[in-house]
């Protein structure tokens, strides 16, 4: 990266950690989530991020997005977790883990392909033996027959460059996870789930060293998917990290923004003060959990009313109205009548992953 967005990730990074925003209640869980939420997104997902906190903390399905989808979150919420337990013990990266790793993002979506070099299965991570283009008249990757060979490189490489890190050196570590991503996204070993997987081994690699993870968010597809193809045309990979950089540094400032515009500077009591910016900061997770206490109230009535749910949880008639109507938004709950007499009761349509 260059030298003045090295400067500007630095200085972000200690504002950050100044602020004291990674220390929130459940903020490593929720960043998490947002992470694999914007990470299926930019393959087509349209789980949203509470959708996904439903899903992944209480086991709760929506109606209103396809099995698959739901499927395909829960699998990389695995292959995470997973991921950042082994990257812990420092051990050598090698094509059998790769493999391993791209099966648990591929668990439950993955295909089983024919072609011409034989069989394989998404589903259990096996490399490609067939060739492949990026998308209609894009330039095609190399040859799957090339593919083992090259990974066999690229292992080697990436485990020189993981022992001869500073990790102290905070830019150097961001750089490694950004070559890592591109050089294995390049090789494009699998017939499906590259993106998915090169943004996850991006992440472990900056958990390994301790720095906060990059997250692709689905507002910056365009953008990042032309810097992967200006990175491949001109064979220079600073600009993939260039871009990279950029992106985390947006997202840094937008975080710091937001948790900066939480604070009440009219609170003198410095308890009461924390109080309130945990309080505000954690609007998703309450948010959430307040809904899953919603659905687990309704489960066994045939309908109840916004008056039910204000006398039995003690909301506000403007939030408990507001829950329930995100709720059959979302396809949880069905609602019926108009305004003045409406009631919810739990959609019978309500879809399950096992």
């Amino acid at each position: 990266m260059t030298q003045e967005n090295k400067d500007i990730l630095l200085q972000l990074l200690g504002r950050h950690k100044a602020l004291g925003i990674s220390d929130q209640i459940d903020f490593d869980k929720f960043y998490l989530n947002s992470i694999i939420t914007h990470s299926t997104a930019i393959e087509g997902s349209t789980v949203t991020e509470i959708e996904n906190q439903l899903l992944f903390d209480e086991g709760i399905t929506s109606n209103k997005r396809t099995v698959v989808e739901q499927m395909m979150n829960l699998d990389l919420k695995a292959a995470y977790d997973y991921g950042r337990e082994w990257i812990k013990r420092h051990e050598v990266i090698t094509v059998d883990w790769l493999i391993l790793l791209a099966s648990k993002v591929m668990a439950r979506t993955g295909s089983e392909y024919s072609a011409i070099g034989g069989n394989f299965s998404a589903a259990k991570g096996e490399l490609r033996k067939l060739n492949v283009s990026a998308g209609l008249g894009g330039k095609s990757y190399m040859s799957y027959l090339k593919v083992p060979e090259r990974l066999v490189a690229f292992c080697k490489e990436l485990n020189k460059r993981r022992k001869a890190i500073d990790p102290i050196d905070v830019a150097a570590v961001y750089d490694l996870s950004f070559w890592a991503h591109y050089e294995l996204v390049t090789i494009h070993p699998w017939a499906d789930g590259n993106g998915r997987t090169c943004r996850l081994l991006m992440n472990l690699l900056q958990w390994e060293y301790g720095v906060l993870p990059t997250k692709v968010l689905k507002e910056d597809k365009a953008e990042y998917i032309q810097a992967l193809i200006d990175t491949r045309e001109r064979e220079d990979i600073s600009l993939f990290c260039n871009c990279m950089t950029e992106l985390h540094c947006r997202h840094l400032q937008a975080d710091i923004d937001q948790y900066v515009a939480s604070m009440t500077e009219k609170v003198v009591d410095k308890s009461v003060l924390r109080k309130e910016m945990v309080d505000k900061w954690s609007i998703k997770p309450t948010l959430a959990e307040k809904m899953a206490d919603i659905l687990a109230f309704v489960a066994d009535k045939e309908e109840v009313t916004t008056e039910a749910i204000v006398q039995h949880f003690g909301f506000p008639a403007t939030s408990a109205k507001r829950y329930l109507r995100q709720l059959a938004e979302f396809g949880y709950l069905e609602a019926q009548g108009g305004n003045r007499n409406r009631t919810y009761n739990k959609n019978k349509k309500h879809v399950g992953v096992h």
